[in-house]
């Protein structure tokens, strides 16, 4: 297993969704369900954490006086 903070959001999400499958199932023993919910959980705040970084990076266009595109401002600018 990788370092979860190293992760692409992309990896991240697809073994969260490998952890949650094996968990559902529940054919893991006792110990090893424990590290595979720690594990979830890693990945789940690292995708949470990618997807805040896309979210700031979002920006809308502003217009100029003519309605023309004159840059981009913050989202929540």
């Amino acid at each position: 297993m990788s370092d979860v903070d190293q992760m692409s959001f992309e990896d991240a999400i697809k073994e969260l969704e490998t952890v949650v499958g094996q968990l559902e199932r529940g054919d893991v023993a006792l110990d090893e369900s424990i590290a595979l919910y720690e594990r979830g959980a890693a990945l789940k705040a690292r995708c949470e954490a990618k997807l805040k970084e896309a979210e700031e990076k979002v920006a809308k266009i502003t217009l100029g006086e003519g309605g023309e595109p004159k840059g981009t401002a913050p989202l929540d600018g």
